[in-house]
C-alpha cells in the first residue's frame, strides 16, 4: 500500500516538473536525436537489456509462484459441532473457499462452521 502511494506521488511530482519546465527547445531535441543516431549500438544494448531484465523478472515471478503453489502444508480442520479435528497434507493451490483437495486426491467439502488451521510441514 505504501509503495502504491509513493509511486503515485512520484508520478504527480514528475508531471508537475514536466509541465513547469515545458517541452524544451527544438535545438535541444535535435542534438539529442543526433547523438542517438550517432551511436545506435548503445541504444540497442539498452533496449535489449531492458527486455532481458523484464523477461527474467517475469520468469522469476512465475517460477516463485509455481514453487509456492506446490508447497505442501498441514491443514487441520476443526469442527465445533462434532468436537473433532482432522489433519491432512494439502498443496497450497488446492485450498479453496469451501473445498480442499489432499495430496492423495481426496476432495473434502467444508461447512461454514468448520475452521481451517494451515501450517508449514516440518521437515526433518
Amino acid at each position: 500500500m505504501l509503495t502504491k502511494i509513493l509511486v503515485t506521488i512520484l508520478v504527480i511530482v514528475g508531471a508537475i516538473v514536466y509541465l513547469r519546465r515545458g517541452r524544451g527547445s527544438n535545438v535541444n531535441r535535435n542534438t539529442v536525436m543526433a547523438d542517438m543516431q550517432s551511436s545506435p549500438f548503445f541504444s540497442r544494448v539498452i533496449i535489449y537489456t531492458m527486455i532481458a531484465v523484464s523477461m527474467l523478472a517475469s520468469a522469476s515471478y512465475w517460477g516463485w509462484s509455481w514453487y509456492d503453489d506446490n508447497t505442501i502444508v498441514d491443514v487441520t480442520i476443526s469442527s465445533p459441532v462434532e468436537a473433532m479435528s482432522a489433519s491432512y497434507k494439502v498443496r497450497k493451490k488446492d485450498i479453496e473457499d469451501q473445498r480442499i483437495t489432499t495430496v492423495d486426491g481426496i476432495q473434502i467439502r467444508l461447512s461454514n462452521q468448520e475452521r481451517l488451521t494451515v501450517k508449514a510441514v516440518e521437515t526433518q
